[in-house]
């Protein structure tokens, strides 16, 4: 079995890390590619990176294909170019996907490769499906917030879903979306991804004296929803909260967001930290009273799922304050395992902020009530094991060996 990725490993997507260490621990140690960029070894196992140049090769591979399956290089060829993209970085993405299966598929048919998972739905699941339709094998996929929301989804998210012999995605609401798209009930893993370790549980009953200390962990990107953050946090500092807010990521809207506290008189209580590694991410998700989440449906459609900060910070102990985003509210219930408020009502995060500050009996309670849905629900390797049985359940071998385990 093989795993294509985007890019593997990165430090801006752990979860993917987490997934493969516990399919490790659960006896199965798939190929893992990484098609556009990433490095060249995840903890002692070769990441398979491939090169770019390798395109050059495009039309001597093509010629073999075409001359082992000219139906469905047609087929490919008609769904490429006889239609528009919604979004030309899609359209890219799967152009590059299409070309890097082509060229991958005889070393996969030599090596026997029988079943190719792709982490997202744009170009790994493309370059999995190309080399499915040319090998006679199987492909499963990945379908999650970017690849399901954003300008109506991938450009060919439904032909690669009828194709796909599964679909794994994390929240009821890309599942939802799936089904809209025609996607059969059957052929749906709805299966989150989870923690492969658990930070020490917090014993402190309340929050720091004086200062709430509050932490954002988030691309910034529109649909994170930082500019609407920072208004409520001036509205909170104009009614006398005593806040220090740590924003921590990085993205292309960081500039303007900048700009918007210094405009704001916001300097001295909020800060931009910038892309920390997951450790010291982790160290200040202990160190913080709240952790803040304000996902919007940015103009493209985009919007997150549930963020995996959101459980993270419930299993560290931070109170999440968070704004009604589908996919997070089925994590965060409001008074039990977090507080949720609207964007629009600066009341509500008021009254959310001073309950945090002031009420340690219910701060208690919620890190309790939160640690205890994050133990249940959000465990990386009891969450994986459905997604090895979708693997095992598409047929034919899947390379399930314990002796490879490391």
């Amino acid at each position: 079995m093989a795993y294509f990725f985007t890019r593997f490993p990165h430090p801006t997507e752990m979860v993917l890390q987490r997934e493969v260490r516990a399919l490790w621990r659960l006896g199965l140690r798939p190929e893992l590619h990484s098609l556009h960029g990433g490095g060249a070894d995840f903890e002692g196992c070769v990441v398979q990176r491939f090169s770019k140049w390798l395109l050059l090769l495009l039309p001597w591979h093509l010629a073999i294909e075409w001359w082992r399956k000219p139906q469905w290089i047609l087929r490919m060829a008609g769904l490429l170019f006889s239609s528009w993209p919604r979004d030309w970085l899609n359209y890219w993405e799967n152009l590059f996907g299409a070309g890097a299966g082509v060229v991958l598929a005889a070393s996969m048919r030599r090596r026997g490769v029988e079943h190719i998972h792709a982490a997202w739905a744009s170009l790994p699941a493309m370059s999995a499906w190309v080399v499915a339709g040319l090998n006679d094998s199987r492909f499963s996929m990945g379908a999650h917030a970017y690849d399901v929301f954003e300008y109506g989804g991938d450009w060919f998210l439904a032909e690669k879903c009828a194709a796909a012999a599964f679909v794994h995605t994390e929240t009821e609401a890309g599942r939802r979306r799936l089904m809209a798209l025609g996607v059969p009930t059957e052929k749906i893993l709805r299966v989150r991804r989870g923690l492969d370790r658990l930070p020490p549980i917090r014993t402190c009953e309340g929050v720091s004296p004086g200062v709430l200390r509050v932490v954002c962990v988030a691309r910034l990107v529109e649909k994170k929803g930082i500019v609407q953050q920072l208004r409520i946090y001036r509205v909170l500092l104009d009614r006398g909260l005593k806040l220090q807010v740590r924003i921590l990521g990085d993205g292309p809207l960081r500039r303007s967001l900048e700009r918007q506290v210094r405009e704001n008189g916001l300097g001295k209580a909020v800060e931009f930290g910038g892309h920390l590694e997951q450790q010291e991410v982790g160290r200040a998700l202990a160190e913080s009273d709240v952790l803040v989440h304000t996902g919007v449906v940015a103009a493209s459609g985009d919007r997150d799922g549930l963020p995996n900060v959101v459980p993270e910070a419930m299993a560290a102990g931070a109170i999440v304050v968070t704004a009604p985003g589908e996919g997070v509210l089925e994590a965060v219930e409001h008074g039990v395992t977090g507080l949720v408020c609207p964007l629009e009502d600066p009341d509500a995060w008021h009254a959310a902020f001073v309950r945090v500050r002031d009420d340690g009996d219910f701060c208690t309670a919620v890190r309790a009530r939160a640690r205890e849905w994050v133990e249940k629900f959000f465990s990386a390797e009891t969450n994986v094991r459905p997604l090895l049985e979708g693997f095992v359940s598409a047929g034919g071998r899947v390379g399930r060996t314990s002796r490879d385990t490391p």
